[in-house]
């Protein structure tokens, strides 16, 4: 079967290696011209992420380019500490810069997969046999199944689905990270790190976490600007914290000379638990996507394991197999749609920034760590068929 996987992020090259391994012909197509460097750092998190990862072959080499664990400690305008939040919270059992994620699963890929770099889809046509393809440069052509796996904002569902806004749920606040972690270079020792953070009411300032090497936070209704237009969002978040203290003064001059900057909303996908149709299946942020939830990179490699298993185990019968895909993946994405970080990274109020910090060094804060490494940890992860290809 020729299938073709929207996206080179983590879910996209996640689903061309199980599909290669279990027979399929993949074609990867990504719009960004080459593979994206750098990036904030994501993670992974409890048994079930980490066994996927050893199943694929490449949880050493995660490893061996794992960012550090690195606190985050909140902090008044002059510096003293107010509350801390662990690295094994925010950074889960391994964490890793989202490019280098990126670069190894495509050189476990690339001998193997068709990589279409600097183009993207225009249209799907679903005839019920098969799906015709038209790109925005190359030329149209005729595939069994197509995956999106191309982000929270996917053009794969947008067309054999519906417009955006009819799935994704803006949740009241805009992040935006720039700059790699500084906590990154693997020749050092690993030594715990630590990071600062600064909150005024409706905002939060991050400097030197292990996400980025800036990271900022704000309460916003939607914002009219074009997401690769970096000078835009420069723009925004000058005029956003132009009036908080603390290192926020340095942090902007220093945003300036950042060529790595992402501002978006934070919002969820909402997709009902229907993750499929016709001979189109949604993987990862575009199908249970949860702005800054902690699980999205787990969920995108958990979800290209289960879909690629399932059309192994129907022997391509995408009906049956897109149906055992729902099923499974509608209970364990429950995960991303309980939480939104950012009432607890940015409170609106001073008392809500209070009570923020006075939880983090409860016991409550423990049970919900607890709570979310059970969380990750809830599917049965089937062993699925023999593989095809060595």
């Amino acid at each position: 079967m020729r299938v073709l996987v929207s996206g080179a992020g983590i879910a996209g090259p996640s689903l061309a290696y199980w599909l290669h391994r279990y027979g399929f012909e993949a074609t990867v197509v990504e719009r960004a011209p080459a593979l994206r460097p750098g990036g904030q750092a994501v993670d992974f998190k409890g048994r079930t992420h980490l066994t996927v990862l050893e199943r694929m072959g490449v949880l050493d080499a995660v490893r061996a380019r794992r960012t550090g664990t690195t606190d985050l400690a909140f902090v008044d305008e002059a510096g003293r500490e107010l509350a801390v939040m662990s690295g094994e919270f925010s950074g889960g059992d391994v964490e890793i810069l989202r490019g280098d994620l990126a670069e190894i699963l495509y050189d476990r890929t690339a001998d193997a997969v068709e990589y279409v770099f600097g183009d993207t889809i225009t249209a799907l046509t679903d005839t019920g046999d098969e799906v015709r393809v038209e790109f925005e440069r190359g030329q149209a052509r005729t595939f069994d199944l197509v995956l999106g796996a191309d982000g929270i904002h996917s053009r794969v569902r947008k067309l054999a689905f519906g417009p955006e806004a009819d799935f994704v749920h803006h949740l009241g606040r805009y992040y935006c990270v720039a700059g790699a972690s500084r906590w990154t270079d693997t020749s050092l020792p690993r030594e715990r790190a630590r990071g600062f953070a600064h909150n005024t009411p409706g905002k939060l300032a991050v400097d030197g976490g292990s996400k980025a090497q800036q990271m900022y936070m704000f309460t916003s209704p939607p914002l009219d600007y074009a997401r690769e237009d970096t000078a835009a969002a420069r723009r925004i978040i000058e005029t956003t914290f132009a009036d908080m203290g603390w290192h926020a003064p340095r942090m902007l001059a220093e945003l300036a000379e950042c060529d790595d900057i992402y501002l978006d909303s934070i919002s969820q996908v909402r997709m009902h638990g229907e993750y499929t149709r016709g001979r189109v299946a949604l993987v990862g942020d575009s199908a249970y996507g949860n702005t800054l939830a902690g699980f999205g990179t787990g969920l995108a490699v958990v979800g290209a394991y289960v879909l690629a298993g399932e059309l192994a185990t129907a022997a391509g019968d995408h009906v049956a197999a897109f149906a055992a895909y729902d099923r499974v993946m509608r209970r364990y994405a429950k995960i991303a749609g309980n939480s939104n970080a950012g009432p607890f990274l940015a409170p609106k109020t001073a008392a809500g920034i209070r009570a923020r910090n006075w939880f983090l060094g409860s016991r409550l804060f423990t049970l919900m760590m607890k709570y979310g490494d059970k969380a990750a940890n809830d599917i049965d992860l089937v062993d699925y068929p023999s593989l095809i290809r060595a």
